[in-house]
């Protein structure tokens, strides 16, 4: 899966358009945890959305600390 098709798969189901990358990554995570994305997509989708600025929120890097 391409970011293009994530987006659209964004939009069929939000019914909006992504505001920022974070959205699409949050997007993403949520997609992979459910099935829908294999680990080598999930891992290529993340890699381009960092590319363009995204960033896991504060609270996952303080767990992945306290783990």
């Amino acid at each position: 899966m391409i970011i293009n098709e994530l987006r659209n798969k964004f939009i069929a189901k939000k019914e909006y358009e992504p505001t920022n990358s974070n959205e699409l990554l949050d997007f993403a995570r949520q997609t992979y945890i459910r099935g829908e994305l294999c680990l080598s997509e999930y891992r290529n989708i993340i890699r381009i959305l960092e590319k363009e600025g995204a960033s896991k929120p504060d609270y996952c890097e303080q767990e992945s600390i306290n783990l």
